[in-house]
């Protein structure tokens, strides 16, 4: 992934042509095509296979991004990124639901986090082979990312166990009847929880304000904020070196507060993302009003990390309201369609926004669209406290 996405942002600005509103409009595609194949995709991976679920996954983002870099034409990256989204819903929910029921609930916290650490350090090494690959060539990255994607496919499917899931009975009618109740119970279970339904809140406004920084960071600093040269240089270098040091810094971060993390409660778990959720508000305000290039990086280098640190800590937190681990993929799916629909339906806006009035005012924007989530947090941590005080079965 780091290989493929680092350097995607200047091919669409330098090979492309693209513009505010087209960079925003393949971030549509794809979550339009998430939005409409992440529960379906959900349930087959309950009913059947996750692990299949997570092969296929890999086969559909490795063909998309191979597509992205053979063809350099708007309508292309358009239809590969509808194609990346269609792929990234076998891999959503089915993934994180997978690893739960494979090391359990008492190593889930554990394996996040540790997970979070190796997947930053060897980040490093994509973004590495992504800068090399593309002073050759701006396309080289992209097409050899979606070729180890390829690769990672078959790899996963000799190795990658699944021991902790039962799939649904055999027989045509009791697959179709197996896939109705997974849908169905899983849609329950997130109306049953107000919790779950906050988390479903919380993932609408946090995808609004990701699809304005995802699509338009490398640009905002290309062409707002200007890159400086590196002596003879490619100015294609600076977002290696951005790239890595966010990673850096997200790892000598992290490591202090790993175990901390592993030992939270819900309750406390939901607190650490209200922070982190604050601290990705200001950092992005600041990334987009910054006046110079040092101002800009030690933005976007907190928001990155604020970033980074928040990934385990929600899997962890969602997956620990998750009771039933029959729908656990599904009811994953079900919440992230938040972050989708916040992506498509708050993404065009942003990037109408980039076109009138400039970057700077659709950053600003779409940091600003984040703050309700601290408020349906502090309903979050009190409803997990509520909860906590509930008496048990058979207690007064």
């Amino acid at each position: 992934m780091a290989t493929g996405w680092t350097v995607a942002a200047v091919y669409f600005v330098r090979e492309v042509g693209m513009g505010p509103l087209e960079l925003v409009l393949a971030g549509t595609a794809l979550e339009v095509a998430y939005f409409l194949f992440e529960v379906p995709t959900a349930v087959v991976a309950d009913s059947y296979s996750r692990r299949a679920s997570v092969v296929v996954a890999q086969v559909l983002m490795g063909a998309a991004f191979v597509l992205t870099g053979a063809y350099a034409e708007v309508w292309v990256v358009l239809a590969a990124a509808a194609l990346m989204g269609f792929g990234w819903t076998f891999k959503s929910g089915a993934e994180d639901a997978w690893l739960a029921d494979e090391v359990g609930p008492e190593r889930m916290a554990r394996s996040f986090q540790r997970g979070a650490q190796v997947a930053r350090a060897l980040s490093l090494v994509g973004i590495g082979l992504a800068v090399g690959l593309a002073l050759v060539d701006l396309r080289l990255p992209i097409v050899v990312g979606g070729v180890l994607f390829l690769a990672l496919a078959l790899v996963l499917a000799l190795v990658m166990p699944e021991t902790g899931f039962r799939p649904a009975p055999r027989g045509e009618l009791s697959r179709a009847r197996a896939l109705a109740r997974t849908a169905r119970d899983g849609g329950r279970l997130v109306r049953a929880r107000p919790i779950l339904l906050l988390i479903v809140g919380i993932t609408f406004f946090g995808g609004m304000w990701s699809e304005g920084v995802d699509r338009l960071w490398e640009a905002h600093l290309l062409v707002d904020i200007g890159v400086p040269g590196l002596g003879s240089l490619d100015p294609i270098l600076w977002f290696g070196v951005l790239n890595a040091g966010a990673l850096l810094l997200a790892l000598a971060v992290a490591q202090p507060l790993v175990p901390r993390f592993e030992r939270a409660g819900r309750q406390a778990m939901a607190r650490i993302l209200l922070v982190l959720d604050s601290l990705l508000i200001a950092a992005t305000l600041a990334f987009a009003l910054a006046g110079s290039f040092l101002l800009a990086v030690a933005a976007f280098w907190a928001l990155d990390v604020a970033r980074s640190l928040s990934y385990p800590v929600w899997s962890t937190w969602l997956n620990a309201n998750v009771d039933d681990s029959r729908v656990r993929a599904t009811v994953i799916s079900i919440t992230n369609l938040g972050d989708s629909a916040g992506e498509w339906g708050g993404g065009p806006a942003l990037g109408a926004v980039g076109s009138a009035f400039g970057m700077r005012a659709a950053l600003s924007v779409g940091a600003l669209v984040l703050a309700p989530a601290l408020w349906l947090y502090g309903r979050a941590i009190r409803l997990s406290r509520d909860e906590a005080y509930e008496p048990r079965a058979g207690e007064t």
